[in-house]
């Protein structure tokens, strides 16, 4: 039989190559539950995401013949009788159908007072003769309210007939389209922005605490006798085994008008009357940086705990100071989990909702909380879908930063 120059035979390399192709089948198979994991998990919920803030078929699929006859308008002016009698029949429709609420809170939101306006206009049109309609419907509608004639409701609806749209972003970012259809800055406040700054803002704040007090706490752990730092580990972990509502109701006990913090400072008069700690941005903070401490520690403590500790003594014994020898031969060790940590509790504090929710109040809710409301009450999925997305792009663009920022800083101190 014919050798090879490695001396195996062609019988003996098929068999090998199959052997090979088995185990990478094998391979696959062992990795297959992790892949279906992160689709359903994370890509499918996010493609989902991304595609409803911008897909928006209200207006099609309940007014599909008035959207196809707007088409032809100029935006200018009142539209054709022929549109306005189309609307008519299709309006009285949906009145019957009990579907002119889903087209009238769908209108309010680029035309304000939409939601009366077409209500009341289904109600009085419910029962008029179809055949009436299609011949006199744009007097009916027109006798209905008089702001059946203005031009800027007719163009907010044409507009709103597009499938796919950027409104919902335009609206996240406090940006708005004229009448002619241009985009400009809204000319009320700025409240999504706001809430955005806020947001990372704050979520800084938590960060720069938990460095702060996570730093000195890893570093007693690190160097701790065994006995003593498994003691101190057990109290870090100790949030992990409580509950997370335990947690907060404690710091709503602690924080409110009559709570612990407000009894002592007045008993021992550093205070006469109560502070107004509760339902604040500090409330929010405080309570989010006890939250998310131990995410700090333990990548720190990790770090540390596999520093030579010969490093820092060699650079005492060559004269330089103890701080100096913390600062230029520690510290720059302790990077990566410092690092680590921060981008840890920064992403995680950005997307927090509940803690927020429950002892922040009005002043101390985050971005995350308005999208919750979208989607619970206002049922504007839409927008909650186009504020997440943004707020996925913002942690997606600090995390390239972190990237290039701190991995080439760490890839210079190695």
């Amino acid at each position: 039989m014919h050798q090879n120059p490695g001396g195996l035979s062609a019988a003996e390399i098929h068999t090998e190559r199959k052997e090979q192709q088995r185990r990478r089948r094998n391979s696959l198979l062992l990795v297959v539950p992790i892949l279906l994991f992160l689709f359903f998990a994370f890509v499918a919920p996010i493609s989902s995401m991304l595609h409803r803030s911008i897909y928006n078929p209200t207006l099609v699929e309940l007014i599909p013949d008035t959207i196809n006859a707007l088409s032809s308008w100029d935006r200018t002016g009142t539209p054709k009788p022929e549109t306005l009698r189309t609307f008519s029949i299709e309006l009285q429709q949906l009145a019957k159908q009990r579907e002119s609420g889903r087209l009238a809170s769908a209108v309010n939101r680029s035309y304000p007072g939409a939601t009366s306006l077409i209500n009341a206009t289904a109600r009085k049109l419910r029962n008029v003769d179809p055949n009436q309609l299609a011949q006199t419907g744009h007097l009916a509608l027109l006798d209905t309210d008089p702001r059946w004639s203005e031009t800027k409701l007719w163009q907010a609806i044409d507009r709103l007939g597009a499938k796919y749209r950027i409104d919902n972003y335009l609206t996240a970012l406090d940006l708005e389209r004229d009448a002619q259809g241009n985009i400009q800055k809204r000319q009320s406040s700025n409240i999504y922005i706001d809430l955005y700054s806020k947001t990372l803002s704050m979520s800084l704040i938590i960060t720069l605490l938990c460095i702060a007090l996570g730093y000195p706490v890893a570093y007693c752990l690190a160097h701790a006798p065994a006995r003593i730092a498994g003691v101190l580990l057990v109290m870090v972990l100790l949030p992990f085994w409580t509950s997370f509502l335990v947690r907060t109701t404690a710091w709503i006990a602690l924080l409110q008008t009559n709570g612990v913090i407000n009894s002592v400072l007045q008993s021992v008069g550093i205070i006469h009357q109560p502070l107004e700690l509760l339902y604040t941005p500090l409330a929010t903070i405080l309570a989010m940086t006890h939250i998310l401490l131990p995410f700090m520690i333990l990548p720190l403590y990790s770090v540390m705990k596999g520093i030579d500790p010969s490093h820092v003594k060699a650079a005492l014994s060559l004269g330089s100071p103890p701080f100096s020898a913390f600062v230029r031969v520690y510290l720059p060790q302790t990077v990566p989990g410092l690092s680590a940590g921060s981008l840890l509790v920064f992403i995680t504090a950005v997307g927090y909702y509940i803690i927020p929710a429950l002892v922040g109040g009005t002043e101390g809710q985050m971005i995350s909380n308005i999208i919750a409301y979208h989607m619970q009450q206002s049922n504007n999925w839409g927008l909650a879908s186009a504020l997440g997305s943004l707020l996925l792009a913002v942690i997606v663009i600090l995390y390239w930063l972190y990237d290039r920022l701190v991995g080439a800083s760490n890839l210079k101190l190695s």
